[in-house]
């Protein structure tokens, strides 16, 4: 085994590794970008170099600073992660070439599997099932319309190159093909640097199911069972599980029999994941990650094994020491993918500084693996993905529970996070009866994201929260500094008017006996909500609450304006509405549309003078490794466009002016 390693990665995959690799006793290199110089993983490591810029293709995508850095630390392997360079064919064949231990698959086998197009042809020559479609070499547009017709609608278009569901394009009708093969094309140049694409049969209501593979370079090929990541979005997994539930055993053995086909067929070496459509029962070959897959968390916990260390092992050169017949599943884990992204706004991404981010504390049936803590920047120059949140137990609905208890404890301020979407999806009936497909998102998302309005409660707690975040400590031992609204010879109340939760009402409280306390040692309070009496409520110091002398436990963070509260599960976030204050986004003329967050223009759709329908593109943004359309809010006219294609743009920049 070598004794030094550099994890050419970032976020939450590095932070995995480096764990792993620390408990094998190895030194351990981080990389960062400008971006990413406080990182954690950073922090993590035993050592960190510096590559560049934030731009990925300046630091994590620029082979030669990457392995300039494993030169001038005395790196003697390498693991790539997930994502940037890890299915690099031209960085794992450097990396030999260099002297360098590659933690993943040789050169040849990424090559093999790197142009899914050329995969489908070798899978289908193999006797691998694999979907309808056109995988051939002939690029051109007019090609690809013709083959697209023969194939029939609907289709799916994809990027040959890449992988991890970018560029992928649906279609339901021939007049939508032009656009979908420039999009598609347009994503896998920039994010791929191959243009070519393939054309498949699309399966309405499938489930993505896969397999994970483990290979030494002595000959011996393992499986690790099935894994189902159906519930997505965008082709990009929310939730994923291990064992894939409701598969006939037979089924079950067809898969692991051609996993292990695809692997033995290129010569692959380390640990990968062989990917399939299943509906009906009957499967197709997908594509292969040639890489540790972001959902590796839950085969480890259902059998048992370290992928991580094995992938360490055999990069050293081990040989494999499991047998098929002892890597059985025991119990059931799903994980959920914390990332910032906005569910309301379409899953749109967020960025900026954590103001406070809280896991699931110690539980047995919890595994967190993280890439940020509290004060960490969330930068807006690669992915969304903050952490993942896995569920164990001995069955499959011990783990949901689990799962579903676990993210109700996960504590965000600072940014939008999917962290209560992913809640209510696990605990959602459709998701707890299994055997979902990838239309979970299309046909329950707009229940999942439909605002809970905060009840009269809910906002008496939060007026009251509101008050004890602008108290200082001295309040509840000087009566000097208290905040009661202490008046003589009338009530001690005060009014604010709050917006929570798509909710704005006027709450009154007042402090009763606000001099002495009860037996309890908790303040005592009574609200009313507009005209109407709410509640008498009993506060203490600690987070303990007596509603109606039901006794509760409330958490609160004061983020700026807003107020973030918790009770349990629950969570709302309130904010005073101040009659003095102006909404920024009013003095923004009518017509002109902004920038949510940091991005570049990859295409203009439109050109000025133009009259555009509501809905229309107008242009295209990359933000956080993915595409945003920004699209007309009515019909009008096109008055200016302040960016062209290629540009960067700032948060809150105007893109577009759109006149009648």
């Amino acid at each position: 085994m070598f004794d030094s390693l550099l994890i050419a990665n970032r976020g939450e995959i590095a932070a995995r590794v480096i764990r792993t690799a620390r408990r094998l006793g190895l030194r351990t290199i981080a990389v960062y970008s400008d971006a990413d110089a406080g990182a954690r993983h950073v922090r993590l490591a035993d050592e960190a170099v510096r590559l560049g810029p934030a731009a990925a293709r300046e630091s994590y995508l620029a082979i030669d600073r990457v392995l300039e850095a494993a030169r001038k630390t005395g790196a003697q392997a390498i693991h790539p992660g997930y994502g940037f360079l890890s299915e690099n064919a031209e960085f794992a064949a450097a990396c030999s070439a260099g002297g360098l231990a590659f933690v993943g698959p040789p050169a040849s086998a990424i090559a093999a599997m790197g142009s899914k197009r050329a995969a489908k042809e070798a899978m289908a020559a193999a006797g691998v099932p694999v979907l309808p479609g056109y995988h051939g070499a002939a690029q051109d547009l007019d090609t690809l319309e013709a083959e697209a017709r023969r194939v029939g609608f609907p289709l799916i278009v994809k990027p040959s190159g890449g992988g991890g569901g970018k560029g992928m394009r649906i279609v339901q009708a021939a007049a939508e093909l032009p656009e979908a093969l420039a999009g598609a094309r347009r994503l896998a140049e920039s994010a791929f640097a191959d243009p070519s694409l393939l054309i498949e049969r699309y399966l309405p209501a499938p489930r993505h199911v896969e397999v994970q593979i483990l290979c030494d370079a002595h000959g011996t090929a393992l499986h690790l069972g099935t894994r189902d990541c159906s519930v997505q979005r965008r082709h990009q997994k929310l939730l994923e599980e291990a064992p894939a539930p409701d598969l006939e055993p037979e089924v079950r053995e067809r898969l692991h029999a051609a996993a292990l086909t695809v692997a033995r067929s290129v010569g692959y070496v380390n640990a990968g994941t062989v990917e399939f459509l299943y509906a009906d029962g009957e499967f197709f070959f997908m594509e292969m990650n040639t890489r540790l897959q972001v959902e590796h968390c839950v085969t480890e916990e259902v059998y048992g094994v370290d992928l991580v260390e094995w992938q360490l092992r055999i990069a050293a050169g081990d040989r494999l020491t499991l047998a098929q017949r002892d890597l059985l599943p025991r119990g059931h884990a799903i994980e959920a993918r914390v990332c910032a992204e906005d569910p309301a706004q379409g899953f749109a991404p967020s960025a900026g500084r954590l103001a406070r981010l809280d896991w699931p504390a110690h539980d047995a049936r919890v595994r967190v693996d993280a890439g940020f803590e509290t004060a960490d920047l969330v930068p807006t120059h690669y992915d969304s993905l903050l952490g993942k949140v896995v569920g164990r137990g001995a069955d499959r609905e011990a783990a949901r529970r689990a799962l579903v208890d676990a993210l109700g404890a996960v504590r965000v301020v600072g940014i939008a996070t999917n962290v209560d979407w992913l809640r209510r999806a696990a605990a959602s009936r459709a998701f707890a009866a299994g055997g979902v497909t990838t239309r979970f998102v299309a046909e329950y998302g707009e229940a999942l994201v439909a605002p809970e309005p905060a009840s009269d409660e809910e906002l008496a707690l939060a007026a009251l929260a509101w008050v004890e975040s602008h108290a200082p400590p001295a309040a509840r031992t000087s009566p000097w500094s208290a905040h009661d609204a202490f008046r003589l010879g009338l009530p001690a109340e005060q009014r604010l008017r709050l917006a929570a939760d798509g909710r704005e009402a006027e709450v009154a409280i007042e402090a009763v006996a606000a001099s002495a306390t009860n037996t309890s040692g908790l303040r005592r309070w009574r609200a009313r909500v507009g005209a109407a009496a709410c509640c008498e409520i009993e506060w203490g110091a600690d987070g303990k609450v007596d509603v109606d002398g039901r006794r509760t436990r409330l958490e609160w963070h004061r983020d700026g304006t807003a107020l973030h509260l918790w009770r349990g599960a629950r969570h709302w976030r309130a904010t005073v509405v101040d009659p003095r204050e102006v909404d920024p986004s009013a003095s923004a003329h009518e017509g002109e549309l902004v920038a949510r967050l940091p991005g570049t223009v990859v295409a203009v759709e439109v050109a000025e003078g133009q009259s555009v329908a509501a809905g229309a593109i107008l242009l295209v943004l990359e933000a956080m490794k993915m595409e945003h359309a920004v699209v007309a809010p009515r019909a009008g006219t096109v008055r200016r466009l302040h960016y062209a294609k290629g540009e960067r743009v700032p948060e809150g920049a105007v893109l577009v002016e759109l006149g009648e």
